[in-house]
C-alpha cells in the first residue's frame, strides 16, 4: 500500500503522512502560537530536517528560534536552560522536535516556563492530583513533531524528567501536556541511526507489552496494545534492515502512538528497571528496556501466561508462551541489543542502589506480580 495521509482526532488532533512537516507554521498558528521556540537536541539540531522545519517557520513569519540543549535523559538542568531562552525570546508556545527526550523536555519548558518562581517541576510529579498545584492557564501551547517512533510522547499528557542530583528519573504529569496538534511524518524518521531505529522501535514493544499485561481493567488500551505488538513485530526488522522503507516507517510510527495510548492501563517492571538504570549510567530508555525484556517475562510468567498465550496466537507466533519469549529474543538479536546489563556497563555493586530506585518508580505498580525488594534484586541478578 501506499501511505496515506490522514487526520486523527485520538488522543489528540494527529496530521499522519508523508509531508505534513509542511504544514507546521499552519497548525502553530491555529492553535495561536505566533512565536515558536523548536526544541530539539543535539544531534537533530545540525540536521536537514531540522533546518527544513525552521525554514517552514521562518518562511511563514513565525521566526527561527532552537533550543538544542537536551541531554538523552533530559535534566531540570536542561529545563531551566530552555525555560531561559524561552523567556528571553518572547516565545508564546513550544515546537517539541524528537525523539522522546526532546519531546519531554519541550513539554516541561511550556509547563514551567510562566509559572510562579515558588512552584518546583518536582512539585508537578504523577501523583494524586499534584497537577493541580500548576496554573493550567499558564501552560504554553505545545505542537509536538515526532522524528522517532518509540516513546509516544506525542500524545501523552506527561514528561520524564531526571533529577540532575539523586539521578532519579520522575513522571510530570498535567493533561495540559497533551499536545494541541501531532505531525506525524514518516519522512522525519528516515535518517534515525540503526541503534536509535533499533532502541525506540523497541520502546514502542515494552510500551504494548507492558499495557497488554497490566492486571488493571482498561478493553481499549488492551485491544490498542496487541495491535500495537503486531505492528513492531511486522515493521521493525523491516526498518532496520531497509530504512528508506517509508510504509514501515509509516506503520512504526503508529505503533509508537498506540503503545503511547495504550500504556495509561499501566507499566511494569520492563520500565521500573530501566528507569533508574537510564538516570544512573545514561543508557539509551528504549534499548535498556530491550535488554531487560525476556528476564521481566519470566520473572512474569506466573500471572500473565495465559494472557501472552492469546498474544502469540494473534500475531502468528507458535509455541505459545516460550514461542513469544523466543520471538522477543530473536528480535532482540537482530537488532543487535545487548543481552545484559553487564553488556551495558552497569556494575554489580550499584544493584542495591538500583533496586531501590526501581521500587520507588511508579511503574512498578503497573507489574502483575507485586515487586518486592527481594524478588526485584533477584530480577536485577538474572538481567545482569
Amino acid at each position: 500500500m501506499s501511505v496515506p495521509r490522514m487526520n486523527w482526532n485520538y488522543p489528540t488532533a494527529i496530521k499522519f503522512g508523508p509531508g505534513r512537516i509542511a504544514e507546521l507554521a499552519e497548525q502553530c498558528k491555529a492553535v495561536g502560537i505566533t512565536k515558536p521556540l523548536l526544541v530539539t537536541d543535539k544531534a537533530l539540531s545540525t540536521l536537514p530536517i531540522t533546518a527544513g522545519a525552521l525554514d517552514v517557520l521562518e518562511t511563514a513569519g513565525l521566526g527561527r528560534a532552537m533550543f538544542s540543549e537536551v541531554d538523552p535523559n533530559p535534566t531540570e538542568a536542561n529545563m531551566i536552560a530552555g525555560i531561559a531562552v524561552y523567556k528571553a525570546g518572547g516565545h508564546d508556545g513550544v515546537v517539541c522536535f524528537g525523539g522522546g527526550s526532546a519531546l519531554d523536555l519541550g513539554k516541561m519548558i511550556a509547563l514551567m516556563a510562566d509559572q510562579p518562581a515558588s512552584l518546583s517541576v518536582w512539585e508537578l510529579e504523577d501523583i494524586g492530583d499534584w497537577y493541580t498545584r500548576a496554573d493550567a492557564t499558564k501552560i504554553a501551547p505545545i505542537i509536538a513533531v515526532p522524528t522517532t517512533a518509540g516513546t509516544g510522547s506525542e500524545v501523552g499528557r506527561a514528561g520524564v524528567l531526571t533529577n540532575s542530583d539523586t539521578h532519579k528519573k520522575k513522571i510530570i504529569f498535567h493533561p495540559k501536556l497533551m499536545p494541541a496538534v501531532t505531525i506525524c511524518d514518516p519522512e522525519l524518521t528516515v535518517g534515525m541511526p540503526a541503534f536509535i531505529t533499533a532502541g525506540t522501535g523497541m520502546d514502542a514493544l515494552a510500551h504494548c507489552l507492558e499495557a497488554y499485561c497490566s492486571p488493571f481493567y482498561h478493553p481499549m488500551s488492551q485491544g490498542i496494545a496487541l495491535e500495537g505488538m503486531r505492528l513492531v513485530f511486522e515493521n521493525l526488522p523491516k526498518v532496520y534492515a531497509n530504512p528508506t522503507d517509508l510504509e514501515a516507517r509509516a506503520h512504526m510510527m503508529s505503533a509508537a502512538a498506540m503503545g503511547a495510548v495504550a500504556f495509561q492501563k499501566g507499566l511494569g517492571a520492563i520500565h521500573s528497571l530501566s528507569h533508574p538504570v537510564g538516570a544512573v549510567y545514561g543508557t539509551h530508555h528504549g534499548t535498556t528496556n530491550a535488554c531487560v525484556m525476556p528476564m521481566v517475562l519470566d520473572y512474569n510468567r506466573a500471572a500473565i501466561e495465559d494472557r501472552i498465550e492469546k498474544a502469540a496466537a494473534y500475531l502468528g507466533i507458535a509455541g505459545g508462551f516460550d514461542g513469544f519469549r523466543a520471538a522477543i529474543v530473536a528480535l532482540r538479536k537482530e537488532l543487535k541489543i545487548p543481552e545484559t546489563l553487564t553488556a551495558m556497563g552497569v556494575k554489580a555493586e550499584d544493584l542495591d542502589m538500583l533496586t531501590e530506585m526501581a521500587l520507588e518508580d511508579p511503574s512498578c505498580g503497573g507489574n502483575p506480580i507485586e515487586m518486592t525488594r527481594e524478588n526485584t534484586r533477584a530480577l536485577f541478578d538474572a538481567c545482569m
